[in-house]
């Protein structure tokens, strides 16, 4: 069996975190919600042998997405680029990642159940 291209999805990671414009979302925080979809090599290893070390481990995403998200940052675009670029220097497999981080009950004056946004992502 050949290698190939895997596509791995790690789907709403909730994580409460510090981030938004108005000092309020920066001092009470919130649940936040992190997705993230990679595109990466897999190998025999993973393929024929059900070897981790063939593939990337999703876990990894996981504990970037953890990392990032306890930064407080202004802007979620913010925070999404350096969760995609940190998978993309630590998971040398990935070639291409996306990453959408939703937030819960946004400061609008309307009702609105969330927001979100997407970075995309290539190696």
């Amino acid at each position: 069996m050949a290698n190939g291209m895997c596509e791995i999805n790690v789907s709403r990671i909730k994580v409460y975190a510090r981030h938004g414009c108005l000092p309020q979302e920066q001092t009470v925080g919130g649940d936040f919600y992190v997705t993230i979809c990679a595109q990466t090599e897999v190998g025999e290893l993973a393929l024929c042998e059900d070897c981790l070390e063939g593939t990337t481990d999703y876990s990894r995403f996981v504990s970037i997405a953890k990392r990032e998200m306890a930064v407080p940052s202004k802007l979620l675009e913010h925070v999404a680029a350096r969760i995609a670029s940190a998978i993309l220097d630590e998971c040398p497999l990935v070639g291409k990642v996306s990453v959408t981080i939703e937030k819960e009950n946004p400061p609008l004056g309307v009702l609105c159940q969330g927001i979100s946004v997407k970075i995309e992502q290539t190696r």
